[in-house]
């Protein structure tokens, strides 16, 4: 087990370098074609050239989406800069989560049976923790009837609900998510220690 964990640090480490390079050349990449676009550089030298033949085809889907959100096609390489960073940042995070489960997993099999309820337990209140959160984001930008906003509601509109209840109202901020996280945080915590 030692060993797989090893190899998955060091291939976290050889991409977060690698994402970092990617990083660099996409804002100089973003920046050029916002020159170009913006016509602060001339579109028919060869910058230009290079930014239309070379850089548009990678921002195109992008571009396709600002446009029909109402957006502006001279941000496009902007918005392809911020997908580019948004990319790595979920396969650094989901291999670092992969490596943690594992790390969870060896320890708590070493430990017995209590090492392995423990690790169930804290599984437990971190994926009601992740659906708090998923469901926060999704209804930032519009994906409440998503699966993924479906199930996220489902796994937590349990103990949204009775929280909206008590909590007086403040307006159009609903703050039951923020105390539900702070909650599930302390009672996992009592619950831990019990264990």
């Amino acid at each position: 087990m030692g060993m797989i964990i090893n190899w998955l640090d060091f291939v976290r480490g050889l991409l977060r370098t690698g994402f970092n390079g990617i990083l660099v050349v996409s804002f100089l990449g973003a920046l050029t074609a916002w020159l170009v676009r913006a016509k602060h550089v001339s579109p028919f030298g060869g910058v230009g050239r290079f930014a239309r033949s070379v850089l548009d085809p990678l921002i195109a889907p992008v571009e396709a989406r600002i446009i029909r959100a109402g957006g502006s096609a001279r941000s496009a390489p902007w918005w392809a800069l911020v997908f580019v960073f948004l990319a790595g940042v979920v396969v650094l995070f989901t291999l670092g989560v992969v490596r943690d489960i594992l790390v969870g997993m060896y320890y708590a099999s070493s430990r017995g049976p209590g090492g392995l309820v423990r690790l169930a337990v804290s599984w437990t209140f971190g994926i009601l923790q992740l659906a708090l959160l998923v469901r926060v984001v999704i209804s930032w930008i519009g994906g409440s009837y998503s699966t993924i906003g479906r199930v996220a509601t489902a796994l937590t509109e349990w103990f949204l609900a009775p929280l909206r209840a008590v909590l007086p109202p403040f307006g159009n901020l609903d703050l039951s998510p923020l105390i539900a996280w702070f909650l599930i945080g302390l009672i996992q915590g009592m619950v831990m220690r019990v264990l």
